[in-house]
């Protein structure tokens, strides 16, 4: 008797059958499929409810405890700082310019600056940049303080030193976003980053009223003492931070390049431009609210500076509620789920505030922009972690946190102006609509391609070699000769554009695809870079997303002999 197949699990029903015996059965094991994929997916439901990693879990590595306790800290001081030097510009001057000016001088680093800071951070030893940023902002208090101790401070100094504070911001921020992937798992990080939120909100409400407080009992003076008493703490506390960093054999980038190649990262990679398109329309509209809140407070019924500090107050608590609950959301819902939900939550809050007739309605509605703030906010900042890999990683987040900045700037910007020209009601309203359909027009039109791209260095890559590596400065062109089989032309060059993608990320200056007209099948890769060392320093950037690639492109090679690989030097331009 021959063997049967694996699957067969006895004969057929024979053409004698019953009909209705069939069908019966059939029914019977079309809703036994039905139940077993129910109970399939309850069980996938339970298991990534059990799997959804605690909110507080991070805290268990010590370092990421110590450098997270840092930036409470951090945080803590420049909202204390920005409270303190718009109080102090009022004592100085009644100009309303100048008063505004102290909001722009301590933003204007952070977007100016934020790619400079984020090279610097990828070339760069991190611990000690991060620790200089915090001697720099303990360094611009001292200098405040004594201004103000000394009777010599005027408006001017005063935006200039709040100018240069900015600059510590500025310095940071990118450094620290770098930092935390390093500290915590993959499956960790959305939780670590969550954290950095509550962080950041914590210190919201904490900060002006520590400062205010300072400033009724003390004077202005003493906020600039305590800050400065602070910053020197964090920055002492980091030293503690045992980091090795990495010496790269082929020395440091030169700045100017590696803000070059920051940038034509993120250019080239499509799920860090959708990131990108999502975080800057979010902010867009959602400061809207913020920009105008200190009106609303006024409109209220007994509103004014109490009213004010508790919406922002009731912003901060829901954004720190929201923090607990993150994990589980990302277990259930995508990335785009998260983003679209979040907006219309925040859409939502906005149109609350527009039209509330008291605080007991508005503080639930800050509550939730809150909450929505940090969901989306959080969500976009892992999902630009996720496709960024380590050596650009810095670069890449200052590029994401100046579209933060120059979005809110704008908004504020815009929003205030319809303000302006119709009422603050109209102009939440608007925002409120505007935000939630043009988010969904992105979403639509701008896919954020999201993959699961392992990023890690890739352990296989030799450097080229040769006895006489060409003069420093000179432009290198490498040539790849392939041989493809006509029929697979159309997948190949598929690949290849993919290539084309990876070959820019990496650094190449330009890249091109040329056919042989006399011989179908020949193919030439050329890819020109910016000289021999950066050439090199592709090699040390690829990823095993980048190997998978290389063998799949390979795969289309026909040829007795592997592609031949040539490199002139560019000697004549």
């Amino acid at each position: 008797m021959p063997p049967q197949p694996p699957h067969d699990t006895g004969p057929a029903p024979g053409p004698d059958a019953h009909p209705e015996t069939s069908a019966a059965a059939a029914a019977n094991s079309e809703r036994a499929d039905h139940a077993e994929a129910a109970a399939a997916a309850e069980l996938k439901r339970t298991a990534a409810r059990r799997a959804a990693p605690s909110p507080f879990a991070p805290l268990s590595v010590p370092v990421f405890r110590m450098l997270w306790g840092t930036w409470i800290v951090a945080n803590t001081c420049m909202w204390m700082n920005d409270v303190a030097t718009a109080w102090l510009m009022t004592t100085l001057t009644t100009s309303p310019m100048l008063v505004a000016l102290v909001q722009t001088a301590s933003t204007a680093p952070v977007f100016l600056l934020g790619l400079p800071s984020g090279a610097l951070a990828d070339i760069l030893d991190r611990r000690k940049y991060f620790m200089i940023t915090q001697f720099w902002v303990a360094g611009v208090a001292m200098l405040l303080c004594a201004a103000i101790l000394s009777g010599g401070m005027t408006a001017h100094l005063l935006l200039a030193l709040t100018f240069a504070n900015g600059i510590g911001l500025a310095m940071r921020w990118p450094v620290f976003a770098a930092i935390v992937p390093e500290l915590v798992s993959r499956q960790q990080l959305p939780a670590a980053l969550a954290l950095n939120g509550v962080a950041m909100n914590a210190s919201r409400i904490i900060g002006p009223l520590l400062a205010g407080a300072i400033i009724a009992s003390a004077g202005s003076a003493w906020v600039f003492v305590l800050n400065a008493a602070l910053s020197l703490i964090a920055g002492f506390t980091i030293m503690r931070w045992r980091r090795v960093h990495p010496d790269n054999p082929l020395g440091r980038e030169r700045l100017a390049s590696a803000m070059r190649v920051g940038v034509q990262f993120v250019r080239e990679s499509p799920a860090m431009r959708a990131v990108l398109w999502r975080i800057s329309i979010f902010f867009f509209h959602a400061t809207a609210l913020l920009a105008l809140l200190p009106l609303v407070a006024r409109e209220l019924e007994a509103g004014g500076a109490r009213t004010f500090t508790l919406l922002l107050a009731s912003m901060g608590a829901g954004a720190i509620g929201s923090a607990m609950f993150l994990p589980r959301l990302r277990q259930l819902m995508t990335l785009d789920q998260l983003v679209r939900y979040g907006t219309a939550a925040q859409a939502l809050s906005t149109a609350v505030i527009s039209i509330t007739p008291n605080v007991y309605v508005a503080v639930p509605a800050m509550a939730l922009g809150g909450a929505a703030w940090i969901t989306t906010a959080n969500s976009l900042t892992v999902a630009a972690q996720l496709v960024l890999p380590n050596w650009v990683r810095a670069r890449g987040m200052s590029i994401y946190q100046m579209c933060i900045m120059g979005a809110t700037a704008a908004g504020a910007a815009l929003w205030g102006q319809v303000a302006s020209l119709s009422s603050v009601h109209i102009s939440l309203g608007i925002a409120a609509v505007s935000g939630v359909v043009i988010m969904l027009l992105i979403q639509r039109v701008v896919r954020s391609r999201h993959s699961d791209e392992d990023l890690s260095p890739a352990s296989s890559v030799n450097r080229p070699r040769t006895s006489t590596p060409p003069q420093p400065g000179l432009h290198l062109v490498v040539t790849i000769e392939y041989f493809i089989d006509p029929a697979r032309a159309t997948e190949f060059r598929a690949v290849m554009k993919e290539s084309r993608r990876t070959r820019l990320q990496q650094g190449a200056l330009r890249w091109e695809l040329e056919h042989d007209i006399a011989d179908p099948r020949r193919y030439v890769e050329r890819i020109l870079d910016e000289s021999w060392v950066e050439h090199l320093r592709r090699f040390d950037r690829s990823t095993n997303a980048d190997m998978a690639l290389r063998d799949r492109r390979l795969a289309f090679h026909v040829g007795e002999n592997p592609p031949v690989v040539t490199r002139y030097v560019v000697e004549i331009e």
